[in-house]
C-alpha cells in the first residue's frame, strides 16, 4: 500500500534566515497524524541564508542525517570535528550518550539547502560518533546507492539502527529497482526533481510511506533525487 503526502501539506516554518518545511511534527509543527513512520522520525528541508545557521545545541540517543543539495554546509561539534559538507556528502551523527553541535551556512554570500534527518536508534546511551562520507554523481546515477546501513556494507556510513538509506538520480529513460524483504516498510522521499514510483506521478516535497512494498520501481524521472529508507516494519518511532 502505498500512502503519499504532497509536499504542499508538509509544515512550513519562516524565520527570515531559514526557511523549512517539516514532513513530520517538529517544533512549533504539531500534527498528531504526522509523527514519523517506522524509525523515520524527522526529515526536514531547509534552506538557510548566507552566514547564518544554527548555534551550538545538544542532542542525545538520536541517529542524525544531514544530505546537503546545494551550497555548503559548515559543522562543529563537541567531539572535535569541524567539517564542510558540500553536496555528495553524507553526514551521520549518533548523539548517544550526548553531544552539541553547530550547523551554518559557510557562505557569505549564496544559500545552503539541505535535509536533516532524524532515525530512532537501536539502544541509547554509548559513545557518541561523527562520520561523513561523499558519494559521487556516478555513485548514484541510474541507481539506487546504499548510502547509509547497520554494518557499513558497500562503503556506507553504519547506523545504529536495522536501517538502509538508498540515494538516487534519475532522469529520462533512467530506472532503479529496489526489492525488500516480504515485512520491510519503505519511505521515499523526492528530494528535487520529479520521479515515478511504482507508476505513482511525484514532485520534489513529496513522500510516500509503503508497507510491506517487496519491490520499489523508480523512473520517468526528471532531474531527480530520491532518497529511500528501508525501514522495520512498525509503524511509529519509539525509543528503544
Amino acid at each position: 500500500m502505498m500512502q503519499v503526502r504532497k509536499a504542499a501539506d508538509r509544515g512550513v516554518a519562516e524565520h527570515g534566515w531559514l526557511s523549512s518545511r517539516h514532513t513530520f511534527s517538529f517544533a512549533d509543527y504539531r500534527n498528531p497524524n504526522e509523527v514519523g513512520f517506522s524509525d523515520l522520525r524527522v526529515i526536514n528541508e531547509d534552506r538557510v541564508a548566507p552566514g547564518q545557521g544554527f548555534g551550538t545545541h545538544p542532542h542525545r540517543d538520536m541517529e542524525i542525517f544531514s544530505y546537503v543539495l546545494e551550497g555548503t554546509l559548515a559543522h562543529s561539534d563537541s567531539m572535535g570535528t569541524g567539517s564542510k559538507i558540500l553536496p555528495g556528502d553524507v553526514q551521520l551523527m549518533s548523539a548517544g550518550t550526548g553531544v552539541t553541535h553547530s550547523e551554518f551556512n559557510a557562505s557569505n554570500d549564496e544559500p545552503v539547502h539541505f535535509l536533516q534527518i532524524w532515525i530512532m536508534p537501536a539502544h541509547t546511551g554509548g559513545k557518541p560518533v561523527y562520520q561523513q562520507q561523499h558519494f559521487s554523481e556516478a555513485d548514484k546515477r541510474g541507481r539506487l546507492r546504499l548510502i547509509i546501513s547497520p554494518d557499513g556494507e558497500d562503503g556506507s556510513l553504519r547506523i545504529q539502527q536495522d536501517t538502509r538509506i538508498y540515494a538516487g538520480l534519475l532522469d529520462g529513460d533512467e530506472s532503479a529497482t529496489l526489492t525488500l524483504e516480504n515485512d520491510r516498510h519503505a519511505y521515499v522521499h523526492v528530494a528535487r526533481g520529479s520521479v515515478a514510483l511504482n507508476g505513482e506521478k511525484l514532485e520534489a516535497g513529496d513522500g510516500v510511506r509503503m508497507r510491506k512494498p517487496e519491490t520499489l520501481t523508480l523512473g520517468g524521472g526528471k532531474d531527480a533525487e530520491v532518497l529511500v529508507f528501508d525501514l522495520r516494519p512498525h509503524e511509529l518511532p519509539r525509543m528503544p
